[in-house]
């Protein structure tokens, strides 16, 4: 099966239970940290992936990465259904899709903002109030550092990009002082 209906199915599932259930802002949270450390680590994902790895030893490495996460049971329950199903791999593009969905249902878009250096919390608070604007729709910011922008921030908002950086405005610069 293809990984991107595999990720859409076990998202809408999870979606489901995050809605009945009342958790769906801690779910999409806890399945995020499983993803990010299932993906961070390369070590978990061969012993995960080894078929000479007793499935009991595999199911214990995952209760003690739940643990340790703080996962509530309905989050240790689908990564273990994931493993047991041989769909462990899946949990980044179905935590990515589960994000996706869990922000539609609220009427959230997702904003990537590019900083140089981190900057104060009241600037990112002025962004998203300002993006807010433009958009007509509400924001949730995910920040990244990128020093290749030298200064400035760049926001992506779905395909649109309002680029600041100090590299952009060189750029207009050069390019408003040569001729054409």
């Amino acid at each position: 099966m293809i990984p991107g209906v595999i990720a859409r199915r076990y998202a809408t599932a999870l979606l489901e239970i995050g809605v009945e259930t009342g958790t769906l802002d801690a779910l999409v949270e806890e399945i995020a940290r499983m993803a990010q450390a299932f993906e961070g680590s390369g070590e978990l994902r061969a012993a995960l992936a080894d078929p000479l790895v007793p499935i009991a030893a595999k199911h214990a490495i995952l209760a003690d990465i739940a643990t340790r996460l703080g996962l509530n049971t309905s989050a240790k329950n689908v990564v273990k259904m994931l493993l047991d199903r041989r769909r462990i791999q899946a949990i980044v593009p179905i935590a990515a899709r589960l994000r996706e969905m869990a922000d539609e249902k609220r009427g959230v878009i997702r904003a990537e903002v590019l900083t140089a250096m981190p900057l104060p919390e009241e600037y990112f608070t002025q962004l998203q109030q300002q993006l807010e604007r433009v958009t007509g729709r509400r924001i949730a910011l995910d920040r990244k550092l990128d020093p290749t922008l030298i200064g400035g921030v760049v926001a992506r908002v779905g395909d649109t990009i309002y680029d600041g950086s100090l590299v952009a405005r060189l750029r207009q610069l050069k390019d408003s002082m040569l001729p054409n």
